[in-house]
């Protein structure tokens, strides 16, 4: 009977009291947390309503300890959405300890079980604490996928529309400059946290979209201050080559670089339709850039590879040289010897072998490889076509 009638006598000095508490605590956080005196008037004032609640809310548990799940709750519903934007965990559990500490003081000589009872709850609030915050991280951490998955969605079909600088912008992406897509496929146990790293080592950011068995990573190069690698830039084959253990089994390919990301959806619809039809090439690297596989491209009706090849193979060399795209048909075309290219050009090997090293200073590409004979061919092929279509539109040809 006694416990109980200085419980009660405890309580109802407790909410006299519970006024003074709170402009207590309130001065004590003006005096010894920096962060709390630089904050606007308005989020002073929301955090003093915290404050507040946890001093009602230790009243109400100290009646009925079995509230405390409810009271816990309660305290940080007194403080606006936004707060827990502007106001760090560590912020946070410091704002609890001066709390507490205030109200031992106050507290002091009216027992140990009011004592132990602050301390019982102090506990009780700093879990509820970081329950919020992981709930808020959580929530975040999905808000993020997604948006990040939209945003990916948006570069590789190439529906961009004035949003995505912002939804961009508010995924933090690190990126400035030279952007480049790879694409493969998702691994049984994908880690995109060890991806990420692995990039950050780099000096590079990505997006990252898992598209069920397919995964995109969008590259771009970035300032960030988790870089352990030298400050040189590696090329983004070197990138794709270090980021390959992170994919699953099956090809890798790169997309060709492009100058930023809004320009990014270039590379993924070359990365895309690489990937597509990497499996013709028997023997294809890990990773494969997707420029070589142009040939496999064209043939399956990609009308960017086969513009690709007549722009950077057949055009250049035919406003060259025709003897330089006579030369290269007939070295190709005679199983790349130079003897039979020869005798048939009547000319000696030594004129095709010259040619065949400028048809390499012309487009980049040599003639004597059996891959880049593929492209070459295909290109001189392509190019043909086109010529001949346009010579059978022309006005000319019509009239005659």
């Amino acid at each position: 009977m006694t416990d109980e009638r200085t419980k009660a006598e405890t309580l109802t000095w407790l909410r006299r009291i519970s006024g003074d508490l709170a402009t207590a605590t309130i001065k004590r956080l003006e005096d010894t947390l920096p962060w709390y005196a630089e904050m606007p008037p308005a989020r002073r004032s929301s955090v003093g309503l915290v404050a507040q609640a946890g001093i009602t809310s230790f009243i109400q548990w100290y009646e009925d300890p079995t509230s405390t799940p409810r009271i816990a709750a309660d305290i940080f519903a007194a403080a606006p959405r936004e707060l827990l934007r502007s106001v760090s965990l560590t912020q946070t559990l410091q704002l609890v300890k001066v709390t507490v500490e205030v109200t031992e003081e106050r507290v002091a000589g009216r027992g140990d079980d009011v004592r132990e009872a602050i301390l019982l709850y102090s506990r009780d609030v700093a879990f509820a604490a970081a329950d919020v915050y992981a709930r808020a991280a959580e929530a975040r951490g999905l808000w993020d996928a997604r948006l990040e998955a939209l945003v990916v969605d948006s570069i590789l079909t190439g529906e961009t529309d004035d949003e995505l600088p912002s939804r961009i912008a508010a995924l933090g992406w690190h990126g400035h400059g030279a952007v480049a897509v790879l694409v493969g496929t998702t691994p049984p146990q994908f880690d995109v946290d060890q991806l990420r790293r692995a990039a950050r080592k780099m000096g590079v950011d990505v997006l990252v979209g898992v598209q069920g068995m397919r995964l995109v990573l969008v590259i771009g190069r970035a300032e960030l201050s988790g870089r352990v690698e030298p400050t040189v830039e590696l090329p983004f084959s070197e990138i794709a080559r270090r980021l390959e253990p992170g994919f699953g089994p099956g090809h890798l390919v790169l997309g060709p670089t492009v100058t930023a990301l809004v320009e990014a959806s270039q590379s993924a619809r070359a990365a895309l339709a690489g990937f597509a039809v990497a499996g013709a090439w028997r023997h294809a690297p890990r990773p494969v850039d997707a420029d070589d596989l142009l040939p496999e491209r064209a043939l399956a009706g990609d009308p960017v590879a086969k513009a690709t090849l007549v722009d950077r193979i057949y055009r250049p060399l035919h406003a060259h040289s025709t003897d330089l795209v006579t030369t290269l048909w007939s070295y190709l075309d005679n199983g790349r010897s130079l003897e039979a290219t020869a005798r048939e050009l009547f000319v000696h090997p030594n004129t095709v072998r010259y040619r065949l090293k400028r048809v390499s200073d012309v487009i980049g590409w040599d003639a004597t490889g059996p891959r880049e004979a593929l492209i070459l061919q295909t290109a001189l092929i392509l190019g043909s076509i086109g010529t001949d279509l346009t010579r059978r539109r022309s006005p000319a040809s019509r009239r005659v």
